[in-house]
């Protein structure tokens, strides 16, 4: 995958890019595959879809989201929202990139698994049994998704006006 590694940045430093939605989109169908085939061919040796993992999804969702609106006030500048420690945003948006990717990849898995519960819906009891844990993880994950790049778009740093980067240039020298 090109463009989601680092890049050399201002002065040769390198620097995360924004994730590129269509790694997303390609990582969520590839796994929607693969899942809609092996709870096809496997469906009675597989565990049953709870509900458990997607409310988790849905709860770190919230709180990535959380982070994301504080992170956006502290760099901001906005009152009352405190200091925020550089090596602390980047660790968020190391966080959002990975949570973006595992995202997508429970959102394709989900994706699958409603798939199949739909096409065997009126066939097979476990499907229809599973069809409802499976939208409800799908709906979480994509809002995983959704939450980590808020999250990864309020950890970058605002551009600076033309006049106070050229001044920041020539303290630096």
């Amino acid at each position: 995958m090109t463009g989601t590694g680092p890049r050399p940045g201002p002065r040769g430093r390198a620097s995360l890019t924004p994730t590129p939605p269509g790694n997303l989109v390609v990582a969520a169908l590839g796994t929607a595959f693969v899942a809609f085939i092996l709870y096809r061919r496997y469906f009675g040796e597989l565990p049953d879809v709870t509900w458990l993992a997607g409310l988790t999804l849905a709860g770190l969702a919230v709180v990535e989201g959380i982070a994301a609106h504080n992170t956006r006030q502290k760099i901001e500048r906005k009152p009352r929202a405190g200091t925020l420690n550089p090596l602390f945003v980047a660790r968020l948006a190391v966080l959002a990139k990975a949570s973006s990717l595992a995202g997508a990849i429970f959102a394709g898995a989900y994706g699958g698994v409603a798939a199949w519960a739909l096409s065997e819906r009126g066939r097979l009891q476990a499907a229809g049994q599973n069809l409802a844990p499976a939208v409800g993880g799908l709906v979480g994950a994509l809002a995983l998704v959704a939450a980590a790049l808020v999250l990864e778009r309020a950890c970058r740093v605002p551009k600076q006006p033309e006049d106070e980067e050229g001044a920041a240039d020539k303290s630096d020298r």
